[in-house]
């Protein structure tokens, strides 16, 4: 499982010209899920997320959760994140979870963030979405198990 976390002003999820979810201040994630993921995987992300320490405090150190600044998460299914870039120009995807197998955990994976009292929007699993963002920083990670 993988996820990139850009730590965000505001960020927004467009499906059909419709604006379906939009957060201010707080943690895009793009969530990949592999085949060998499983909800151990998931479990240990979301606590990695909902602890991450990215947030700069009053020392303009990278010192606070998004927990401590009350910041919201949106979180986008992207099963491109699961290719394999290792051969050729053309990414390969065998290593990506099906989509009956992928949107369970990724939808358990956000539950899990849930748990620890985030607000957490989403988009549409396999939705052809239109992702916009103003990036804090820029500032982003790859986070995976």
């Amino acid at each position: 499982m993988k996820i990139l976390v850009q730590k965000v002003i505001s960020a927004s999820v467009t499906v059909n010209e419709h604006i379906v979810s939009e957060i201010k201040q707080g943690y895009l994630l793009f969530v990949g899920v592999e085949k060998e993921d499983d909800k151990s995987k998931a479990d240990y992300l979301a606590k990695k997320v909902a602890n991450f320490r990215i947030f700069t405090d009053e020392n303009d150190k990278m010192n606070l959760s998004i927990q401590d600044v009350g910041g919201e998460i949106l979180a986008v299914s992207q099963f491109t994140l699961a290719a394999d870039l290792s051969r050729g120009n053309r990414p390969g995807f065998d290593t990506a979870a099906i989509p009956q197998v992928a949107e369970p955990l990724y939808e358990y994976f956000v539950e899990q963030l849930k748990s620890f009292n985030l607000q957490v929007k989403t988009g549409i699993f396999q939705a052809d979405m239109k992702v916009s963002l103003i990036n804090d920083g820029p500032c982003t990670f790859l986070l995976q198990k």
